[in-house]
């Protein structure tokens, strides 16, 4: 993973320091790429340890098109919690509401709320919403993530192969608009590459969380297809650190990588969105032990 720390590394040494919506500050640079050849091995981290339970379950909630974090929750993963009882409070102060404390919203999310179509625990048209049903004008719904699949297999050629998370229509109501805003499919020689651009990237607590989700994404979808994985690029815009974050990224950069990881897939499953968090084997997974960093909304 030594292309990740380069970016820590030039983020530390050429950052700009700016402001931003959290009142934390940052320090980044605008406009950077990464490359990872996936026959490599999957390129998780190695000079912290990660969550990669919280990475798999992410995605296959994303593949859900669900939005709301009750499957999270139900499944031990807490990244989304925050964004998700922030945006209830805005709403509760918008409908003129009394909220209910954090740990009672968890408890009952997916259940309907005192705000009219709003149920605990939901985050509005986020990821999974518009990569399954993006909505057309005439009411129906284009599944973004099928059409890609099904242009690969009889047209991989395309070079129309998008999915898109960036919905203007839908941006400002969202409970935090997309990073990750976009991803394009691309065939040659039997191997299935991706390309994505991040508006914005938080490089110390998500671009690692970025880099392994849209790899297992561009695994999955090879073998649905019958093709071999080939690279994942990483196309970032705001490439930013968290100030409060520079000391754990400093020792982070003192740490030599290791080598890389296999990520095995179950070779039984024959749709992308019929996998579990069980049909996902890591193995030779060394990392270094995991850096603590507060987190920053």
């Amino acid at each position: 993973m030594k292309q990740y720390l380069k970016l820590l590394d030039t983020i530390c040494r050429e950052g700009v320091v700016r402001g931003d919506r959290t009142g934390t500050g940052t320090k980044g640079i605008f406009g950077y790429q990464m490359r990872f050849d996936l026959s490599e091995g999957f390129p998780l981290v190695t000079t912290k340890k990660l969550f990669l339970k919280g990475i798999i379950y992410e995605l296959l909630w994303f593949l859900r098109g669900d939005t709301n974090i009750k499957y999270l929750i139900d499944n031990g993963v807490h990244i989304w919690d925050a964004d998700a009882y922030r945006y209830y409070n805005e709403l509760c102060v918008k409908h003129g509401v009394l909220p209910v404390d954090q740990d009672t919203f968890l408890s009952a999310a997916g259940v309907e709320s005192p705000i009219e179509g709003y149920r605990f625990g939901d985050l509005n048209n986020v990821y999974g919403y518009q990569w399954r049903s993006w909505p057309q004008q005439n009411g129906e719904a284009i599944d973004q993530i099928k059409r890609a699949i099904d242009t690969i297999k009889h047209n991989p050629n395309s070079r129309r192969i998008i999915v898109s998370a960036w919905n203007v229509a839908d941006v400002e109501s969202m409970a935090l608009p997309p990073c990750h805003t976009m991803f394009q499919f691309y065939v040659a020689e039997g191997r299935l590459s991706c390309q994505l651009y991040q508006r914005s990237g938080d490089t110390f607590l998500g671009v690692p969380f970025n880099i392994a989700s849209y790899a297992l994404l561009t695994m999955m979808i090879a073998k649905e297809c019958g093709l071999e994985p080939g690279e994942f690029i990483h196309t970032l815009g705001d490439a930013h650190l968290y100030l409060n974050h520079e000391e754990q990224a400093k020792e982070q950069l003192s740490r030599e990588p290791r080598k890389l990881p296999t990520m095995h897939l179950n070779p039984e499953v024959k749709s992308i969105f019929d996998y579990t968090y069980e049909d996902f084997t890591l193995e030779g997974y060394d990392p270094h032990p995991a850096i603590k960093a507060p987190l920053s909304f």
